[in-house]
């Protein structure tokens, strides 16, 4: 089964933000991004939306990489934006509160308001409190899409006895050029919205996820939790 964690969206994250970000990003970029080689001329089939889900999938987090800017909507009650860079295991995004890197071996997190910059396992689960409680599975859901005016809807529904937290999704893109326009996620009773920009697929160099230690040598408190 193929799957990625997710954090729940409860009442504690808002204030873990470090939580928020990296695992609800993880989850909306493997969407959008899975939008980008929809066929030219879609058919509402559940077999082939999955199918064509699936083959995104390596385009996104694949050895050719992709970024992408978000601007964020929760119910009005919380708005961010930033800028995402995926390359197979590697990963690095910037926001107005925290920039990481993750080289695919060493994760570094700064928080730019405390100064203080964590260093953590690529891989560990401890890095996160909310790692490893939940996941989004592509198993979970039933896949459709179809024409709407001059763009393509992919909808995926939670399909009965799936435990997942992510009951819906509905991304809209551009008939054309499959470039992504939005994104909506149903997380347990509530919507969150998102809109997508700047997306590109190639052209990630490996020196993006590279933490550079140059740019914060003062000022900053370091503390490694890779033997926690």
């Amino acid at each position: 089964m193929k799957g990625i964690r997710v954090l729940y969206l409860d009442a504690p994250f808002f204030s873990e933000h470090k939580s928020f970000m990296k695992k609800f990003f993880f989850l909306f970029s493997l969407m959008i991004c899975t939008l980008q080689v929809v066929a030219a001329t879609p058919q509402d089939t559940p077999n082939k939306a999955r199918q064509e889900f699936e083959k995104i999938y390596n385009m996104v987090f694949g050895p050719q990489g992709s970024t992408l800017r978000y601007d964020v909507n929760i119910i009005g009650i919380y708005k961010t934006h930033g800028t995402i860079w995926y390359k197979g295991k590697k990963q690095c995004f910037s926001d107005e509160r925290v920039n990481t890197w993750n080289d695919g071996v060493t994760a570094y997190m700064v928080f730019k308001k405390k100064k203080t910059i964590e260093i953590h396992d690529a891989n560990s689960d401890k890095k996160d409190k909310y790692s490893g409680k939940f996941k989004f599975s592509l198993d979970d859901f039933r896949y459709s899409m179809k024409n709407s005016g001059e763009d393509i809807i992919f909808t995926l529904k939670q399909q009965k006895g799936a435990k997942g937290t992510v009951k819906e999704v509905r991304a809209q893109v551009d008939a054309k050029t499959y470039t992504p326009k939005s994104l909506k996620l149903k997380v347990a009773f509530f919507w969150v919205k998102i809109k997508i920009s700047n997306f590109r697929s190639g052209g990630v160099p490996d020196a993006q996820f590279v933490f550079p230690a140059d740019r914060y040598k003062e000022g900053y408190k370091y503390v490694d939790k890779r033997n926690d």
